[in-house]
């Protein structure tokens, strides 16, 4: 994006893409995944349609029309950027580029040969990569990333997966519903470990419902055997050593930057201990005129992140001074149902010493689920202790991101809660819900 508008402001601009037109998020992540987790959804809804009334015999995942559908939606994306490029003018360049000096990058073309470019800015937005943990054997089992899990065209006997995060709780409920045995181990006391307890607790009871096996406080010691053929993993836990056997192995344990090797030191752009990219809120690196941005920066690992910080870029290359120390962050995990969260959790309130009032609402008190029957999960929001304003929201439930958009938007604009409270909202929607969980939240103590 920031590329198309530079060159549609009639600068110079050139892209160096290593592999992917677009980067990952419409090849490889967001759209892929999301695109083979409404696959995943259709399935369990037309496995579980007698609830409905609707009576369908013999159903069956066919994982190659699965994929064709997600590679039909990337070819379309690849279609729209290519010509993006050729609306603004930019240049394209595909291959491997590294610094060899200040703002100079050699590349090492795709199709053959060298090219070396140099300007007046440069922008790093190189992104990361999955990380595979330095387990015995991990290496050796030719293990699945979110990559190769979306290429996949059968449906696994036994799918284990390394992690317990976003990204290896969604694909897990995606390969259970096409029709996978699923296991997760997770090291930590809960999966997605950076939620408030009972958020974490609520994802687990409704995943276990489905049949997914998930082991917490389990740590990893070695594996053995072969991804897609069969696979033992050895972990031990508090109970002692056991072994869990598999064919599929989903290794969803954080992400790494694609800084190591591109000539960072020779440009004097710094990292951090963990190799991101060290930028001032201006998302300027320690090299002047040089900038980096999204997830190499260390922004929040989200694609609507990356979007900002263009803008942010984007103005402050025209003289502004625009910052990332002040932006709202919301995000959502695709599981069905989706959790979606915006400002403070209680873990967070309560580490930062921020007295709050918290009021719940189960989701089946929502009426629309009563008619939907997707009752389960429930909301959450936070307010001052000794002011109206809304500081936090998290859901577990049908609609949640778009729920949580109204919640950001009365953050944003510093909303009283009860003006939301009071606000005559459309019955029968899932949003009608605000009204009843913002009644809850208790009366100030003085």
């Amino acid at each position: 994006m920031l590329a198309w508008h530079l060159g549609k402001s009639g600068k110079k601009v050139a892209v160096v893409e290593r592999r992917w037109v677009g980067g990952s998020c419409p090849a490889v992540a967001c759209l892929p995944s999301k695109n083979e987790l409404w696959s995943a959804r259709i399935a369990h809804l037309v496995r579980n349609a007698g609830r409905f009334g609707t009576l369908v015999d013999g159903v069956r995942t066919d994982m190659l029309k699965v994929r064709a559908r997600k590679q039909d939606m990337i070819d379309r994306e690849i279609a729209f950027h290519l010509q993006a490029y050729k609306e603004s003018g930019v240049d394209l360049v595909m291959g491997n580029g590294r610094f060899v000096a200040p703002k100079a990058i050699e590349i090492l073309l795709n199709d053959g040969g060298m090219r070396l470019l140099d300007g007046k800015e440069v922008v790093v937005n190189v992104g990361s990569h999955a990380a595979i943990p330095d387990l015995p054997g991990l290496r050796d089992a030719r293990p699945l990333t979110h990559i190769e899990a979306l290429e996949l065209d059968e449906v696994p006997p036994h799918l284990i997966v390394l992690g317990g995060g976003y990204t290896g709780v969604e694909l897990a409920q995606a390969y259970l519903r096409f029709g996978s045995r699923v296991t997760i181990i997770e090291p930590g006391p809960q999966i997605m470990g950076r939620e408030d307890a009972d958020v974490s607790e609520e994802i687990r009871a409704l995943l276990s419902r489905e049949g997914m096996k998930i082991l917490v406080d389990t740590r990893p010691l070695g594996v053995h055997g072969s991804s897609g053929d069969a696979v033992t993993v050895s972990v031990r836990t508090d109970a002692g050593e056991r072994k869990i056997e598999g064919s599929h192995l989903l290794v969803a344990a954080g992400r790494i930057a694609n800084t190591a090797d591109i000539g960072l030191d020779k440009a004097g752009i710094a990292v951090d201990t963990r190799g991101f990219i060290r930028v001032n809120e201006r998302l300027e690196t320690t090299a002047a005129g040089i900038w980096a941005i999204g997830e190499c920066a260390g922004s929040p690992q989200f694609t609507h992140v990356s979007v900002d910080d263009f803008r942010i870029v984007r103005d402050n290359m025209a003289g502004g001074n625009r910052g990332t120390d002040d932006r709202l962050v919301p995000y959502v995990m695709f599981t069905d149902p989706p959790l979606a969260h915006v400002g403070l959790s209680e873990r967070q309130a309560r580490e930062q010493g921020i007295p709050v009032r918290v009021a719940n609402l189960p989701m089946r008190n929502v009426l629309r689920t009563q008619a939907t029957d997707e009752t389960e999960g429930f909301m959450k929001v936070l307010v001052g202790a000794n002011d109206d304003r809304i500081l936090g929201f998290t859901m577990i439930g049908s609609e949640a991101g778009e729920v949580m958009a109204a919640i950001q938007t009365a953050i944003l604009a510093e909303l009283p809660y009860p003006k939301l409270r009071d606000a005559v909202i459309t019955h029968l929607t899932v949003a009608e819900g605000l009204g009843p969980l913002l009644g809850n939240v208790p009366a100030r103590s003085a």
